[in-house]
């Protein structure tokens, strides 16, 4: 199984690829969602500038966001710059969309958004929205068709498996795995979050908790989307944090679910007490224990985010709990 890692792309998300590279982590992933973070394709390329071994590509792209020439030309660029190293991978969006106050596509305009994508980069005439396409970029305006990139498809629920199944390279999960055989070729691509726990530490430490907070809010958020306000209200803390953000002014709701400061009623603390929402967070012993289950699932690439305020600590934390190897 390949360790790989994924970041909320920020501007200094670069130096943190490298410093992935280095550690030998297999694939660094950044996300798009404009209004949380930022831009994924500017930072992409100055990865792959910065950077000569490690792959790199959007983990994950939400097609209502570009049209599909706008990412074709994009990949181009990026292959050129990074050639062998990219991978894509596409879905129907959730903080994405769910930011901007929309609610997830439909999969069915994400495989029409896939056909077309690979129509694109193999040089070949698409149609979109009742029109011929063609990428015309000449030779210097990003790498030559066709353009051979792997696309994964990130779904967790059966019509997005589909999809993966038919359209994909690989899956992109982050809910726990199902072997349910709609995979999409053999990648299976599994994020993960937590931290490892220093020696003697609880995780409900002042560090711990800094750097599972994003997730564990993260995880409150999918519930609540998912499932309504009494499976939110289940979980530790979950009522107050409901009750914060329908306190919102109507239609902004969406504006607060994605703060990592879930609300001034709930403390953090208590919301780590969950252990579905913090991840694989333990000892370095048990991180590698939980890594070793997943590798037994069928996951063939574990990616892991770091996140809080010391990212740096988190990644080399991670690859020593995993064994990751550093390349010569």
């Amino acid at each position: 199984m390949e360790i790989s890692c994924a970041f909320a792309t920020a501007s200094s998300t670069p130096a943190h690829v490298r410093l992935a590279e280095s550690l030998g982590y297999e694939r660094a992933w950044l996300y798009e969602s404009p209004a949380v973070v930022t831009d994924v394709w500017m930072v992409l390329s100055r990865c792959a500038e910065q950077t000569t071994r490690i792959g790199i590509g959007p983990g994950v792209l939400v097609p209502s966001l570009r049209h599909p020439m706008v990412n074709a030309s994009a990949i181009a660029e990026l292959v050129e710059q990074a050639p062998g190293r990219v991978a894509v991978a596409v879905g129907a969006g959730f903080t994405g969309r769910l930011a901007l106050g929309e609610r997830p596509m439909r999969w069915q305009h994400v495989a029409d958004y896939i056909r077309c994508l690979r129509t694109l980069l193999a040089g070949e005439t698409a149609e979109w929205r009742g029109a011929k396409l063609r990428m015309m970029q000449l030779p210097g305006f990003g790498a030559p068709r066709p353009i051979d990139v792997p696309i994964l498809v990130a779904a967790d629920g059966p019509k997005g498996r589909r999809v993966a199944a038919e359209l994909g390279d690989g899956l992109f999960s982050v809910a726990p795995p199902v072997a349910d055989g709609a995979t999409g070729g053999n990648w299976r691509a599994q994020l993960v979050f937590g931290t490892v726990l220093d020696e003697g530490e609880e995780v409900t430490s002042p560090r711990a908790v800094g750097a599972v907070a994003a997730a564990a809010v993260l995880h409150y958020h999918a519930i609540y989307q998912r499932s309504g306000a009494a499976a939110v209200d289940a979980l530790p803390g979950g009522h107050a944090w409901r009750t914060a953000l329908d306190a919102q002014p109507a239609g902004e709701s969406h504006l607060a679910i994605h703060l990592v400061e879930p609300g001034p009623r709930v403390p953090l603390d208590r919301l780590v007490t969950c252990r579905d929402a913090i991840g694989l967070t333990g000892t370095a012993a048990q991180v590698a224990g939980a890594a070793t289950r997943y590798a037994a699932t069928g996951v063939t690439e574990l990616v892991y985010q770091p996140s809080g305020p010391h990212i740096e600590r988190e990644l080399r934390a991670f690859a020593g709990a995993v064994g990751i190897v550093p390349r010569r």
